[in-house]
């Protein structure tokens, strides 16, 4: 004769993340925008894994910024490796004045509340 399995407890019901306000999803998503320029990618990406269920005007200025980030660095990798012919140069001086202009035209606008795109960036994450 088998005895049944043991009573296994049901896991508890876990709520979804709450929505953040309009206020709240301008002032991370600018941060995240501001957090690039000291931090690389890990602003963007932290930012990201947190807030993308919290509001799709947060969640599409993390990806953005994720995106530009990422491309940057493919750029600043690529610039180095060119730069022992010298070519590289002009890109890790584009990609030095890019990295710091472009992610405060884009703070400037989140904090406006105005959906942005980086010009030239990659499109890793959706």
């Amino acid at each position: 004769m088998t005895t049944p399995p043991p009573y296994s407890p049901q896991h508890p019901y876990v709520a979804p993340p709450q929505p953040l306000s309009p206020a709240d999803e301008k002032m991370w998503a600018t941060l995240i925008h501001v957090g690039g320029i000291f931090l690389s990618f890990l602003a963007p990406l932290i930012g990201y894994l947190v807030l993308k269920d919290r509001g799709p005007f947060v969640r599409a200025h993390t990806a953005t910024a994720l995106n530009f980030q990422l491309t940057l660095l493919i750029a600043w990798f690529a610039g180095t490796i060119l730069s022992v012919a010298l070519i590289g140069i002009p890109i890790l001086i584009a990609a030095g004045v890019l990295a710091i202009v472009f992610p405060i035209i884009a703070a400037v606008k989140a904090n406006q509340g105005q959906w942005y795109r980086y010009p030239l960036t990659i499109p890793f994450v959706s």
